[in-house]
């Protein structure tokens, strides 16, 4: 105790509870806090696309599928139309993020009205405007991201507060790539990546029905949680097969139909008619726009230098190529995940699916890269390293797209200050991991006796 430094007396490493000038439980408010702050301050910033027609960012693509789904009916959504001209900003994501802007429309249009009038609204740009397109990520950060990541927390570290879930808890909620990215560039990552994390977080509770529906919406919010989607698969039938003859059947069948279930309401205004559920599918995977966007840093754009994939491979062929060496880079942890599924297990595969997906699958954009980086801060508690180095190398990626956006101020003091923290916690990394591994270690313990 009296090696322990101020790092360890700060978080409990190393010393007894009652010498503890913060506790665990009081550090996990102070982030808290700190986190909703730290979003509050990025959104005072510029936003992707500010005063740059004629078709803006990110942020005038949000705001016009709210004018859009406030003012055509679901069905004319994916639908080329006078009121839906796919020149501009057509929506290309999942029908969860059509009713996530309806609602959000909805609130614009009640408070200002023009932000979402048709046909007029086209680059709508207004300080009071911002202010509510801003309240709606954040109002969706603190409904969505935070409950989740409390959860899943709780399921991975304890329902007691402790260093090891406190530091998971501010790597996770303090990471500077999702940060700049949904309350900076403008996105409502922290939908998906949310339900996502609830997902996970039910599942290690053994609520596996929950979990999947949870992760079926994550789907339908984004695309690019299809990421994940090995490593829940691998679990989710790892977990059924451990069940006994007909329950193990049973248990796979009740999970397709929940699958199934979730995933036919989601979709229910396009299931009476082929061609709009094809159109539909066809804008959310739109392999025409190429093998990855601008300069992301995964292995096909890194190694375009010396092999030109895009004239030497057919764009099908390409496509193919991709997905099985995505898919064999997943193979490993889906695996271990089908013979020895785990919470810890579940959140590793997590990482290990999306880093696949993220270097080597086809059309892969720099914001891509938050899904490896979800999981991985998550199990900070575990690999402390990871969790400290990853974000900071994500940011680094993703500085082309963000200088673009005017985010250099925001995006540097994201940075620093994620230095310092780690900085500060640097030290003592090394009796993290260890008191991780020791209460991993007596939870494997308890469950072989349980098991016993």
């Amino acid at each position: 105790q009296k090696r322990a430094g101020p790092l360890c007396r700060g978080w409990g490493l190393g010393q007894s509870a009652n010498m503890m000038p913060f506790s665990p439980a009081f550090c996990e408010r102070v982030v808290l806090l700190v986190a909703v702050l730290l979003r509050v301050l990025v959104g005072l910033s510029s936003y992707s696309g500010e005063a740059t027609p004629p078709k803006f960012g990110d942020y005038e693509a949000q705001r016009h599928w709210m004018e859009l789904t406030v003012n055509v009916a679901p069905a004319d959504w994916y639908r080329e139309s006078a009121a839906n001209n796919a020149s501009y900003w057509p929506l290309d994501y999942p029908p969860l993020s059509g009713y996530q802007s309806w609602v959000h429309g909805q609130a614009l249009q009640h408070l200002e009205p023009p932000a979402v009038k048709l046909f007029e609204s086209n680059g709508y740009e207004t300080p009071s405007s911002k202010a509510i397109m801003r309240a709606t990520v954040l109002m969706s950060d603190l409904l969505f991201f935070f409950p989740a990541v409390l959860c899943a927390v709780r399921a991975l570290y304890g329902p007691s507060a402790s260093a090891p879930r406190a530091f998971a808890l501010a790597a996770t909620l303090l990471n500077p790539a999702l940060v700049i990215i949904d309350h900076g560039h403008f996105q409502f990552n922290c939908i998906s990546l949310g339900l996502a994390v609830a997902g996970a977080a039910a599942i290690a509770a053994k609520r596996h029905s929950l979990g999947s529906v949870l992760f079926c919406l994550a789907l339908n919010h984004k695309q690019m949680t299809l990421y994940y989607a090995p490593a829940f698969f691998a679990h989710l039938l790892g977990t059924s097969f451990r069940n006994k003859g007909f329950w193990k059947v049973s248990s796979v069948l009740k999970l397709g139909i929940v699958v199934v279930a979730t995933f036919g309401l989601a979709w229910l205004p396009w299931l009476t008619n082929k061609e709009e559920l094809l159109q539909v599918v066809r804008r959310i995977f739109p392999m025409q726009r190429g093998l990855f966007e601008d300069y992301v840093a995964n292995w096909w754009c890194v190694s375009t230098v010396a092999f030109k994939w895009k004239r030497m491979i057919p764009a099908e062929q390409m496509v193919k190529l991709a997905a099985a060496v995505t898919l064999t880079g997943a193979l490993p942890s889906m695996a271990h995940q089908m013979a020895h599924p785990s919470p810890q297990g579940l959140l590793f595969g997590m990482a290990n699916s999306a880093a696949s997906f993220f270097m080597f699958s086809y059309q892969v954009h720099e914001k891509s890269v938050l899904l490896p980086l979800l999981p991985v801060t998550l199990l900070a508690g575990y690999q402390p390293s990871a969790a400290c180095w990853l974000p900071l190398i994500s940011m680094v990626s993703m500085w082309p797209l963000l200088v673009r956006d005017g985010l250099a101020l925001p995006y540097a003091g994201l940075a620093l200050l994620w230095l310092g923290l780690m900085a500060f916690w640097g030290p003592q990394l090394s009796n993290l991991t260890t008191t991780s591994s020791s209460l991993s270690a007596e939870e494997h313990s308890n469950q072989r006796g349980r098991r016993g």
